[in-house]
This record gives C-alpha cells, structure tokens and sequence, in this order.
C-alpha cells in the first residue's frame, strides 16, 4: 500500500475517532448541563435524575465507542493484529460494565 493512501486512510480513521468523541462529549454535556440546574432547584426531580443519568452514561460509553470503532476500522483495513487486541480491550470493557452491573444488583 502507498504512504499517501495509508495517510489518507489515517486521516479518515483520526477523523472518526473525533467524531464518536465529540459526539459522546457534546450529548453527555448537554444531558448534564440541563439536568443540574433542576437537580439543584430541586424541580422535575424525576426529570433532573434522568438528564443526569443519561449524561453520565453517555460520558461513559464514549469511550466504549471509540474502541468500537477502532475494532471496526481495524477489521476493515484487515489488520488482524490490532482489530483482535482492540477487540479484546472492548470485550475487556464489556466484562467490566457486567460486573458492575450484576454487584450493584446483588
């Protein structure tokens, strides 16, 4: 493969890495910054717990995301190598999501 369409390639796979991130960071923020200010007036109290809620897991999951991403954009360049490790670092992640989850449900 040439180094021009291997930088073409990078700039791409950088530039939708930055997307998911500033997607994820903008939603979360927005989900936050509406939900603050009610928790904190003490009205929707219902409304002010799901804003925040939803900001935080979305702050969460961005970086999920990426790493999703990146597995996908591996696997689509055909590099074995790296879409298997970042596949591992996501099913890392997934495991780690579930034990939360299921020690907060015991």
């Amino acid at each position: 493969m040439s180094d021009q369409l291997q930088s073409v390639r990078d700039r791409r796979f950088e530039s939708a890495l930055g997307r998911v991130l500033g997607a994820g960071i903008l939603a979360s923020t927005v989900c936050l910054a509406a939900g603050l200010p009610l928790a904190l007036s003490g009205t929707a109290v219902a409304v002010a717990r799901l804003l925040l809620g939803a900001g935080l897991f979305l702050l969460m999951a961005t970086p999920i995301a990426r790493v999703l991403v990146s597995v996908v954009t591996y696997a689509r360049r055909r590099d074995w190598l790296f879409a298997v490790l970042t596949l591992i670092v996501l099913l890392e992640l997934g495991a780690s999501v579930v034990a939360a989850f299921a020690s907060r449900v015991r």
